[in-house]
């Protein structure tokens, strides 16, 4: 391939896409023990369809960097191939609720990134996509259609390509005239049409021939060279599939025609709308903080978005952590961060700081307990350092050196803490931190709260992480570990007491847990 950089057409089958993301996220959610699939929203919404379409577009233009982009979407209304063909498309279950509930908001965020949508009536995505690919490609364009769509082969020609988005992250599959070729056995890919005519198509309700599937299919094309062949042939093919054959020449002829993809739609397109532009940033802000969508706002608008609610303030009025005030004369600023957000970190090095803070703690009835740890995995992990919180806007954080021995003795000095049976101990995921200080030779005991456990009891099938809890519950947007020390920063120079702000008060939405579910989750 030489693609013509100047001209980079690419063509977005919209339903392909969004049926795709849907099932493939929601199936991926459900396989995930921790809960952290980020579907639904805290409205009970699913966003999967809206977050994996998007997601695909977004890859799609950082990635290959069109020139020219559309996104064209089926209407859902009768076509041509319903005219001759009242039964196409009958056996199709009904679309689910989430992806028409995702729909419009998958069209305004297009609109929004000022993307031009196209849509027919009488006519399907494929048709659509298949006159402008080739119109297109006749004047000078290099054009892609992005989908899945088996269908979509026989369109493939010099300067017009199959873009099949990669699965899980992975690389996409671009197909031209020889993969096509390969793939289908073929010696030219309009001979698709061919095999797709007599092997029908289930999903489509296309009937084909009986009892002839893709293989048979293929190697019929091989050896006549096309549908129209086969079918004068028939009397020389034996058995129950020449039977077949000569019994169903109407139904073959009907198939061919419904799975060929028409290429006159009266669609009116020039090369100014399909140009790339500029998104509207301020549109696509709404949308996202709407969906609670902050890792694709991030990655659109830059990393100070938030999905943060504006809250209610005045200078006159008493608040709590949430932003919730108690008296009249309220006024509405931005969601809370730690640049509009009293607060005091304190870093406890010295005996006698820590010292100190021992006594704090050993007077408080609850803490808020962190750790900070060189990787994940609990055998080969080293503690970097320990955070601790008592009051609304102040922590403390203690590091620890490198060496284990000297790291264990400053993790020992907090063991009449952590091991003190009337201090409630409230963590997020704090059965790790449990394992890290077990790995110290301090046993953690109860009580404890988990934040995290708490609101999956609480509401399962939303996310739990400690970021969407803050932003969802309190108002506060947290600092991320990339802000502090960057992407490839040393974890051991983080202070991470600047994310334990939220939690002590987080236990006020919380359900309260009793007593024995708390030690089986613990225990375990």
């Amino acid at each position: 391939m030489n693609p013509q950089e100047d001209k980079r057409l690419f063509l977005v089958d919209a339903f392909a896409l969004i049926f795709r993301a849907y099932y493939a996220l929601n199936s991926f959610a459900q396989k995930r023990p921790d809960g952290g699939g980020g579907l639904i929203n805290s409205k009970g919404q699913n966003t999967a369809a809206i977050f994996g379409f998007t997601s695909t577009l977004l890859d799609l233009i950082q990635k290959e960097k069109p020139t020219h982009l559309a996104v064209v979407f089926d209407l859902g209304e009768a076509t041509e191939r319903t005219a001759v063909f009242a039964d196409y498309k009958a056996n199709r279950q009904d679309t689910p609720e989430d992806i028409i509930f995702s729909v419009p908001y998958i069209k305004d965020i297009i609109r929004a990134m000022n993307i031009p949508i196209l849509e027919m009536a009488g006519y399907e995505a494929d048709d659509i996509i298949g006159t402008i690919a080739k119109r297109k490609a006749d004047t000078g364009h290099v054009v892609y259609m992005v989908t899945p769509d088996k269908d979509y082969a026989q369109l493939v020609q010099e300067n017009i390509y199959m873009y099949k988005p990669g699965k899980q992250g992975g690389p996409p599959e671009i197909l031209d005239v020889e993969k096509i070729k390969v793939n289908w056995e073929v010696e030219s890919p309009k001979q698709v049409i061919d095999i797709l005519g007599m092997w029908g198509d289930a999903v489509d309700n296309i009937p084909g021939i009986p009892s002839v599937g893709e293989k048979t299919a293929k190697k019929l094309i091989k050896e006549y060279g096309s549908m129209e062949n086969v079918l004068a042939n028939a009397e020389n093919i034996k058995g129950k599939l020449g039977e077949n054959i000569r019994n169903n020449k109407e139904q073959a002829l009907l198939s061919k025609q419904l799975a060929t993809i028409i290429l006159d739609v009266p669609v009116d397109v020039s090369d100014d709308d399909l140009l790339i532009s500029e998104p509207d940033k301020e549109k696509l802000t709404t949308i996202f903080t709407e969906l609670e969508f902050r890792t694709l706002g991030k990655r659109i608008l830059g990393s100070d978005f938030t999905i943060n609610k504006p809250v209610k303030s005045t200078s006159s009025v008493q608040q709590n952590l949430f932003g919730e005030s108690t008296e009249e004369g309220e006024e509405i600023v931005s969601g809370k961060n730690i640049g509009n957000t009293p607060h005091k970190y304190f870093v406890a090095q010295t005996q006698e700081e820590i010292n100190d803070l021992v006594e704090k703690l050993l007077a408080s009835k609850e803490i808020c307990f962190d750790t900070e740890t060189t990787s994940l995995d609990y055998f080969t992990l080293d503690i970097v350092g320990m955070s601790f919180s008592i009051k609304e806007g102040e922590a403390y954080y203690i590091p620890c050196p490198q060496d284990f021995e000297a790291a264990k003795k400053i993790v020992h000095q907090f063991k009449i803490v952590l091991e003190n049976p009337s201090i409630l101990k409230i963590g997020q995921n704090i059965k790790f931190d449990m394992l890290v200080m077990r790995r110290y030779d301090v046993n953690v005991c109860e009580p404890i709260y988990d934040t995290m456990v708490a609101h999956y009891l609480f509401e399962p099938d939303q996310k739990h992480g400690m970021d969407y809890l803050s932003e969802t519950f309190l108002g506060y947007t947290p600092v991320s570990i990339e802000e502090l020390i960057g992407k490839k920063g040393n974890r051991r120079v983080i202070c991470a007491m600047c994310r334990l702000i939220k939690l002590l008060s987080m236990q006020q939405k919380m359900p309260t847990l009793p007593c024995n579910l708390k030690t089986n989750l613990f225990r375990s």
